[in-house]
């Protein structure tokens, strides 16, 4: 979710739950070299306007003083926990050995684990993935050695480093890990849908699930309840999106400066048009405009005819 989850949209999101539903919202991935440097609000990746809603960060990091220093700093702002990154694929978070890279390596990554518990008040979290195609049989211990490292809790993306977002999560190692580990873990992975939400629970019996991008334009994802909830109408699909993206352009603009909130629209309406219908044109609707005014009128008219929202898409950006 580089560049996605933002406070702009988060807030958004957020408007949206209801009443008394609470959830963890996690932060872009913050670099736990850049962190202590950097006031809050100082830039849209440290903004926390929305810090009542529940914020997590995801931070990058494997030295134990960044992080012990980043981790205080995101305490400081009101953060309710923090996210160690074990899953970024991207060739950045490689290089400086970030990310997905720690899974290479065991023993440090439960080192980095403990660096990160040993500095917080508050629980601390590992997002990873399969880990890489040639020892995917290393997961489970892997796993379960950040738990004794003092890990709170897992957040599973079941595809490999090699596949990034290609191809289907494979839900059957949620479930292993579940069954064999026994510990709280988080499903992620292909969830686009209230279907899908019901579907993981159910089929991996993991404590909780993690949404990604699908939720950038399906709001009410976040009205799952376990008893049935169902797709909201296409008509009041359309409206709710509406919405949700007029505040987002709102609270971009008010947020951020300028050209910061530009360069978050136009990166926003890239990762969320595959869910709607004339996507391509709301996107081109997006990087046309030269003002806020200007983008919300232009989204106002493409909403005059209400537009499908697909319930799943094979065109994830």
């Amino acid at each position: 979710m580089v560049g996605l989850s933002h406070a702009a949209v988060r807030a958004s999101l957020g408007s949206f739950l209801p009443p008394g539903r609470r959830t963890l919202w996690p932060s872009e991935m913050l670099n736990s070299r850049r962190v202590p440097a950097q006031k809050e609000n100082q830039n849209p990746e440290l903004c926390f306007k929305d810090i009542g809603l529940g914020i997590g960060p995801q931070l990058l990091g494997n030295e134990e003083g960044p992080i012990r220093e980043s981790i205080q700093h995101l305490e400081s702002f009101g953060c309710i926990a923090i996210d160690i990154n074990m899953g970024c694929p991207v060739s950045k978070a490689l290089k400086h050995n970030y990310g997905v890279a720690l899974m290479g390596d065991p023993q440090y990554a439960q080192q980095v684990t403990r660096y990160a518990v040993q500095s917080a008040k508050v629980p601390v979290s590992v997002k990873l993935r399969a880990g890489f195609d040639k020892d995917q049989e290393n997961l489970l211990p892997f796993i379960e050695g950040v738990f004794n490292a003092g890990a709170s809790w897992v957040t599973l993306h079941p595809r490999t480093a090699e596949q990034k977002r290609r191809g289907n999560a494979n839900w059957n190692l949620i479930l292993k890990a579940v069954d064999q580990i026994k510990r709280p873990i988080i499903g992620n992975g292909d969830v686009q849908c209230l279907e899908d939400i019901e579907r993981m629970l159910n089929e991996t019996r993991c404590s909780r699930v993690m949404i990604g991008r699908a939720l950038l334009m399906k709001p009410w994802l976040l009205n799952y309840d376990g008893l049935g909830s169902q797709e909201p109408p296409p008509e009041d699909q359309s409206a709710i999106v509406h919405r949700h993206l007029i505040q987002i352009i709102q609270n971009c603009f008010a947020w951020y400066e300028t050209a910061a909130a530009f360069r978050k629209l136009k990166f926003f309406i890239v990762y969320a048009k595959p869910w709607i219908e004339f996507g391509e044109v709301l996107h081109g609707e997006f990087q046309r405009s030269q003002s806020q005014d200007e983008m919300i009128d232009r989204v106002n008219r493409f909403f005059l005819t209400p537009k499908r929202i697909w319930q799943r898409t094979e065109l994830r950006a």
